[in-house]
């Protein structure tokens, strides 16, 4: 099968198009025809050479934790699901490709009003919203800050705050991006120098909970933050660790990802594309990515001829 991978870690061009033994499902597993598959940061971590602690991969390695497709093969004992099954799920690796193999509990059915290139894109940004939320703990009435709100979490933790009652969002972004996050009902202020300054001005009291990713920003919702205990970094490093801010905890489940697709379909969450690309064009999705200040999400199309985008 085709699949966008890498035999060697570097920068964004050492992905390529290369040909890989096709996949098969085992017991308990399914395997999805591809249709698209998201990139995230994590990816981009990956192809640099960044992997999880303890957690060594046989070359080539192929990017890739979420993704959309049709169901194709089922292994022993799997239930609850039949080939020609519009799903969506997440994995670790492998999602840049024609064909995935994971176990049935990591996938679900994609809701059919949902196009494939935003069920490609979803898993991710959703799932970690929901547990970035659920370690913030965010209640009713409450102010909440999200670091980079315009990218692909953060728009989806400003809608799912605002779902779990947070009477404000304030979202850190360019000016560019700053209607953007209006229109998601958050209220926007530039991040660099004087953040502090501009987030209480929205905020006089301070904000209940926040999220950050670089340093600086966590610096920031350390310093306007009533409790400590709810700044949540999504990156964690040992710059992250010397600010005193808890680990990041959390594990991906069909359930979890169940619950934000009945959000979706409810129209309380919605999904912004902000580019697709072929599967032989992923090394400039990974550039995409990697730039940092982009706007939603980054999918690649695996598959366009399988049928109608």
């Amino acid at each position: 099968m085709r699949a966008a991978g890498l035999a060697s870690f570097g920068p964004p061009d050492v992905l390529h198009v290369m040909e890989v033994p096709e996949p098969h499902a085992g017991a308990g597993q399914v395997r999805v025809r591809v249709r698209a598959a998201g990139v995230q940061p994590f990816d981009c971590r990956v192809r640099a050479g960044g992997f999880p602690p303890g957690r060594t991969f046989d070359m080539p390695v192929i990017p890739g934790n979420e993704f959309a497709g049709v169901v194709d093969q089922l292994g022993d004992g799997v239930d609850g699901f039949s080939v020609g099954t519009a799903v969506l799920g997440f994995t670790t690796l492998g999602s840049y490709a024609e064909y995935v193999v994971v176990g049935a509990d990591q996938v679900v059915p994609k809701p059919g009003a949902m196009p494939w290139e935003v069920a490609g894109a979803f898993s991710g940004s959703a799932q970690g919203a929901h547990m970035a939320v659920e370690q913030m703990g965010v209640r009713p009435g409450e102010t909440v800050l999200v670091n980079g709100a315009a990218g692909a979490l953060g728009t989806m933790v400003v809608q799912l705050a605002r779902v779990r009652g947070a009477a404000t969002v304030i979202g850190t972004a360019r000016p560019r991006n700053h209607d953007h996050l209006r229109s998601l009902g958050a209220v926007p202020v530039t991040y660099g120098p004087g953040l502090v300054d501009r987030i209480r001005a929205v905020a006089p009291d301070g904000v209940d909970a926040a999220l950050g990713w670089e340093v600086d920003g966590l610096r920031a919702a350390l310093e306007v933050t009533t409790d400590a205990d709810r700044v949540v970094s999504m990156v964690f490093s040992d710059e992250v660790a010397q600010l005193g801010l808890r680990e990041w905890t959390g594990e991906r489940s069909a359930a979890r990802l169940t619950e934000m697709l009945a959000h979706h379909s409810a129209g309380e969450l919605a999904v912004h594309i902000r580019r697709a690309y072929p599967l032989d064009r992923a090394a400039e999705a990974h550039r995409d990515v990697g730039s940092g200040h982009g706007r939603g999400k980054v999918v690649i199309v695996v598959d366009p001829a399988a049928e109608p985008w």
